[in-house]
């Protein structure tokens, strides 16, 4: 301290010799007056650390004058700036998944696709020989509910500000892009139904039939085939007791209330019965709807557990928590893949699937491949004829493929091929994050409605918060232990000579007898 003080004297005797010298005066110029003296006097007083300081942070004296005038104006405000105040990345993305989720709330794309009553009742009465009666100009006197154009135009804008906020090059924001181009293409292709075109968009957002695996080599339409042999050779009563499809469709919800009352424990899953849903059933946000009249097996509600609940409900409260990635609550095409194999495939990891089930679902493959060719309704309606089904079945298969589309052959609706081409791309998805140790990777194929390619960059932005892990996971999901065996075998199974080793054991029980 005592030599701190040593030098401080030191400098300050310098600048009060130095700041002496420069005070004086020339010949003829104006003296300051008082105030500006003392300060000048009270800057060569400070060493010199501190006398840049003081010019600065002392402010000069003012007269009263100027303190009364200043006392009756209001102090000025800085102009806000023109882009307005500092976001965060999150809030970005929030608020651009939150433009997305609002656009799209009109968009229902089956609605806008249903056939009236009276076009199955004019076809039965031409006893299956007449095609339906439906065509552009009877889409066109079907309302949508929203300006398609206007619609698409403001998905483009949302696109645009993807780009202006996010760029290209940001993972989150490639996928809101892709999210936001696929809403304008559905747009696009309900303006079209009944036309060529509509087939043309739907086979760019939901694929064909024709489509390669990622292998390169073999196509959706070759597993059809094959499995259509294998099933077509499988006795249904050898494989066990067959089930009675006697059970009501009030009955059958009150069923699935109990049991999703026990899986979603603090979130309300209603089922209901619904006289104009096509399907059987149909799951929502937060809801299961069965179909009025219709009559289900013990095994039926089984495989609606898991397919409906387990996988439809849960990804979508499971995107409904997000607080950034609301996007996640959606289904666009690019995720129908992903999420309508998954729930087929845990019908199959819960041994709850039969052969009618997978043959239906194979069915579709092969029938949406004969109307891409050039089948007509009537053809595809008399080829489920030919496979057994009656001719509710019959209409009901056909009518899911030729919604939108043309009845004439050529351009149907090609979303019925996701369901086959989706289980054999998740569990090539699943056995590979299990093979290269990114299993951690696995439940995120529930964390909302999402397509394979999103899974990595949605995991990592966890720590983050961008996105929240899935609440809603499958039992088999949670606990990996048995499902990373089934795939190491799996993966050696696949190898295990394939015919050769078929044959071998067609020989044994051959020679049984």
């Amino acid at each position: 301290m005592a030599e701190r003080s040593s030098s401080g004297e030191k400098e300050r005797g310098r600048g009060s010799k130095d700041s002496g010298d420069a005070a004086a005066p020339e010949k003829g110029e104006r003296k300051g007056n008082g105030r500006a003296a003392s300060a000048a006097s009270a800057a060569s007083d400070a060493p010199d650390g501190d006398a840049k300081g003081a010019s600065k942070t002392t402010p000069p004296a003012r007269d009263s004058a100027s303190l009364l005038d200043d006392a009756n104006r209001t102090p000025s405000i800085p102009p806000m700036p023109a882009a307005g105040p500092w976001r965060s990345y999150k809030e970005i993305v929030a608020q651009v998944a939150t433009q997305i989720v609002d656009a799209q709330r009109p968009i229902r794309v089956l609605q806008a696709l249903r056939w009236d009553n009276a076009v199955e009742e004019q076809f039965r009465k031409s006893r299956f020989k007449e095609l339906p009666k439906v065509d552009a100009e009877t889409y066109a006197a079907a309302e949508l509910g929203f300006d398609v154009k206007a619609k698409a135009a403001e998905f483009e804008d949302i696109a645009r500000e993807i780009d202006a906020s996010l760029g290209e090059s940001d993972a989150i924001g490639n996928i809101l892009m892709q999210t936001a181009i696929e809403y304008r293409d559905i747009c696009r292709m309900l303006e079209a139904r009944g036309t060529p075109t509509f087939y043309a968009y739907s086979r760019k957002l939901y694929g064909s039939p024709k489509d390669k695996f990622p292998d390169g080599k073999l196509a959706l339409r070759d597993l059809g085939h094959l499995l259509y042999e294998i099933f077509t050779n499988i006795d249904d009563a050898a494989l066990g007791p067959t089930h009675e499809r006697n059970i009501p469709a009030d009955e059958a919800a009150a069923e699935l209330n109990a049991r999703f009352e026990k899986y979603f424990s603090d979130n309300t899953v209603h089922v209901e019965v619904d006289d104009a849903i096509l399907a059987d059933a149909a799951a929502g946000s937060d809801y299961v709807k069965v179909r009025s009249g219709a009559h289900f097996s013990q095994r039926d509600i089984d495989v609606l557990e898991v397919h409906e609940g387990w996988v439809h409900v849960a990804t979508s409260l499971n995107g409904q928590q997000q607080t950034v990635a609301k996007w996640l609550s959606k289904g666009p095409p690019r995720t129908t893949t992903v999420q309508e194999g998954l729930a087929a495939l845990l019908e199959i990891f819960t041994f709850r699937t039969f052969p009618r089930r997978a043959r239906r679902l194979n069915d579709r493959v092969l029938a949406v491949d004969k109307a891409e060719d050039g089948a007509s309704f009537i053809d595809v309606f008399e080829w489920f004829r030919t496979e057994g089904y009656d001719e509710d079945e019959c209409f009901n298969n056909t009518r899911r493929i030729f919604r939108g589309g043309v009845v004439e052959g050529g351009a149907p609706f090609t979303k019925d091929a996701c369901y086959c081409k989706g289980i054999v791309l998740n569990y090539a998805f699943i056995r590979s994050a299990i093979e290269h140790n990114h299993v951690d990777l696995i439940p995120f194929l529930f964390v909302g409605k999402v397509a394979h390619e999103d899974v990595p960059v949605l995991a990592r932005r966890v720590n983050d918060g961008v996105v929240k892990a899935p609440k809603y996971v499958p039992p088999m999901f949670r606990d990996l232990n048995g499902l990373a065996i089934w795939m190491a075998y799996s993966a050696f199974f696949a190898r295990l000579g394939g015919e050769a080793i078929s044959e071998h054991y067609a020989k044994i029980f051959a020679r049984a007898g």
